[in-house]
């Protein structure tokens, strides 16, 4: 069997009415190039998943180590079920990468662990700005689309566990 090469192919999910679900989508506005693509493809796919425009809050942060604060306070506003949190950290010639990797990986995860809502990690970390791109609306797909798409998938699942409590 081949490798699949363009993830960024998901299926329609469907939210107990998608009209009133209300969607942050947290963007690092380091490397623009790469994250705006990024947040180009959650946006449409939220939209395309039903979530009307106006409850599609996008907002910007200096760079990806914002994103896990932005997220928790996405959620403290009480009126958001779900964080998109979209980066690119690209490697450079010193271990700031793994250092700043490793810590907007956890951070993300501690918040989506502490919340009640989902948060997703679409934040991509590689060697090159070429495999970025690659990754940011290029031959593998655009990993904007997926990351909105695990918060989709998950409020999804999360409606369903409340519904068969």
């Amino acid at each position: 069997m081949a490798k699949k090469k363009n993830l960024s192919e998901v299926t329609q999910v469907h939210l107990r009415e998608p009209g009133r679900v209300r969607i942050a989508v947290v963007t690092s506005s380091w490397n623009p190039e790469v994250t705006g693509v990024l947040e180009q493809g959650a946006v449409a796919y939220l939209s395309e998943q039903g979530i009307t425009p106006g409850n599609i809050l996008v907002e910007k942060v200096p760079g990806s180590y914002e994103l896990p604060l932005a997220a928790r306070l996405m959620l403290n506003r009480g009126d958001i079920d779900g964080v998109v949190c979209l980066g690119c950290i690209i490697q450079g010639e010193t271990r700031h990468f793994e250092f700043i990797a490793q810590a907007v990986a956890h951070g993300i995860m501690e918040v989506n662990l502490q919340a009640t809502a989902p948060v997703s990690f679409g934040v991509l970390t590689t060697d090159t700005h070429q495999q970025a791109l690659d990754r940011a609306g290029g031959k593998h797909g655009n990993k904007g689309i997926e990351a909105a798409a695990a918060v989709v998938s998950m409020l999804a699942l999360k409606q369903k566990m409340e519904t068969t409590l």
